[in-house]
């Protein structure tokens, strides 16, 4: 379980708006290029926990000054989908 983590750790550090915006479409999250591109530059390179909650709860905190708490909430439930 470890490794799994790891991986979608690691891919949440690395993710490029065009690929969070993808996943948005996966998860029927509606998502504006310019945030999807706004939030994925704020993920780059932290090093972010999404299994961590404390973390996760930063993060979702951040995004939602870049993108409103509606985007917040909705990349929050993609987190959970992706640590399911």
């Amino acid at each position: 379980m470890k490794l799994l983590q790891n991986v979608i750790n690691y891919k949440i550090n690395i993710i490029t708006g065009d690929e969070l915006l993808k996943y948005a479409k996966q998860f029927n999250v509606r998502l504006s290029k310019s945030d999807a591109d706004k939030i994925a530059a704020h993920l780059r390179g932290k090093n972010f926990n999404v299994f961590d909650d404390q973390q996760r709860t930063k993060i979702i905190k951040d995004v939602a000054k870049i993108a409103g708490p509606e985007t917040a909430k909705k990349i929050n439930q993609i987190f959970i989908q992706f640590s399911k």
